[in-house]
């Protein structure tokens, strides 16, 4: 018997699209069957001549797989067809610390909730590249723990609590990929829940100016975490960013160097994430940039503790790749193909780059392309040599812009004739690589 594997189809529905999820799905599904191979992950084609979908889609992908294989015979897959139309919407539901007792209570935000899917965050997965695979390995966990409550498992002989902890250095992407993993949990999850949400919590916002008030804070907020988990049909993602600044408290109280209200904040901290371990629809994410300052108990809760690293020579080479290929598709860079780093490397190993000066584009378009591959990849390794952070390396086409790209003509053209004004992608690459010298000398002052 062969191995069938699991491929998700996401399907995004237009704005105004009136059309029932379960006749697109089923739509979807019927022309799906023409196909004899799908591509991991791919762009799906052709959709656009079925009348009932071309009024209703907007996109339709197959997602990544944990198959080895680029693409799947159809015979080979199980599909998973998920259906959702993203919210336009930016409002953001805030709470805040105040309790309405004392005419000076502070309004300080506490959380805020953001309705899910969102449109905002469309392409924030695909857009966070790492070494290992995080992404496919939260997606497990949450999976496993829904198998796990949908059996009713009973809780005193295997218990998880629904805890995640990210952590390691600023700019690695942390928050960001919370934020991702609760947009991709609204969609595949979308066949269990009617809609979801990101309630975002503001540590520092936890602490009073009123002495035993922080504990009580903690307590109103959870209160209403609770009133949103009680809703069966949504499933919540909670998000603590920069949790150390609540357990660090903890652990100055202890030494008496912090009042002992810290310490009443962590304790109901705790308490209420004991609570809403045995709600189904409630994940926990929380990040963190000194995982040392963390509370032991803290840490012991949480099923996944991981590391997210800066980036490694090849997930650089692939932030450095999109990020030119989405200019060139804004036609901002002249149109050109930028090789895979797989397909970088071997080039690495086999061909050295041409005596063309730099700037100047080989008239050969594969050449070219080869070329162009040669120089991103040197770049991609001294971005790693000096421990670039994914945050700094999307700003590298920006800072290009800026200072070594002629900014006059893109400022002064109208965005229908931008498009001819587009510059070749070597005098991209040659200002990206004058901004990473240019950061290297600063840093080099800065630690001199």
């Amino acid at each position: 018997m062969s191995t069938k594997w699991t491929v998700h189809i996401e399907v995004r529905l237009q704005p105004r699209a009136a059309a029932r999820f379960d006749t697109i799905r089923n739509l979807v599904h019927s022309y799906l069957k023409t196909f004899e191979r799908i591509a991991l992950p791919s762009t799906i084609e052709g959709w656009q001549d079925v009348s009932e979908l071309a009024s209703s889609v907007e996109r339709i992908v197959a997602s990544e797989s944990p198959c080895p294989s680029h693409s799947l015979a159809l015979d080979e897959i199980l599909l998973q067809i998920h259906v959702y139309q993203p919210s336009d919407s930016d409002s953001f539901e805030a709470y805040t610390n105040s309790s309405g007792v004392r005419d000076d209570d502070d309004d300080t935000m506490t959380a805020s909730v953001c309705e899910l899917p969102n449109r905002s965050w469309e392409g924030l997965w695909d857009s966070l590249i790492y070494a290992d695979d995080i992404k496919t390995k939260l997606l497990n966990y949450i999976h496993a723990t829904l198998i796990l409550s949908d059996a009713n498992i009973d809780f005193n002989l295997v218990c998880w609590n629904r805890v995640v902890l990210l952590h390691g250095p600023p700019g690695t992407g942390k928050t960001s990929l919370s934020r991702a993993l609760a947009q991709k949990l609204s969609i595949r999850l979308s066949h269990r829940y009617t809609h979801a949400r990101l309630l975002e919590v503001n540590s520092h916002s936890l602490f009073s100016k009123w002495f035993s008030e922080s504990g009580k804070l903690v307590q109103r907020l959870f209160n209403s975490i609770t009133e949103l988990a009680d809703e069966e049909d949504a499933f919540l993602v909670v998000l603590i960013d920069e949790v150390e600044s609540l357990t660090a408290a903890r652990a100055g109280a202890m030494a008496g160097t912090e009042p002992s209200d810290g310490l009443r904040v962590v304790n109901a901290l705790l308490t209420q994430l004991d609570k809403l371990k045995h709600r189904k629809n409630v994940l926990i994410m929380s990040t963190s940039n000194l995982v040392k300052a963390i509370d032991s108990a803290f840490l012991d809760r949480a099923d996944i503790v991981q590391y997210v690293d800066l980036p490694p020579r090849e997930a650089i080479y692939e932030i450095l790749r999109t990020s030119v290929c989405e200019m060139i598709d804004k036609r901002i860079v002249a149109a050109i193909t930028i090789p895979t780093f797989k397909q970088a490397h071997m080039y690495e190993l086999t061909k050295k780059v041409s005596q063309n000066p730099i700037g100047v584009a080989s008239s050969d378009p594969h050449e070219r392309s080869k070329n162009v591959a040669l120089r991103l990849l040197a770049l991609a390794t001294q971005c790693k040599a000096h421990s670039m952070s994914g945050r700094a390396l999307r700003r590298l086409p920006v800072l290009a812009l800026a200072h070594y790209v002629s900014i006059g003509s893109y400022a002064s053209a109208s965005v229908q004739d931008r498009g001819q004004l587009t510059a070749e992608v070597e005098v991209w690459l040659q200002g990206m690589e004058k901004v990473v010298q240019e950061k290297m000398r600063e840093l080099e002052k800065l630690t001199t």
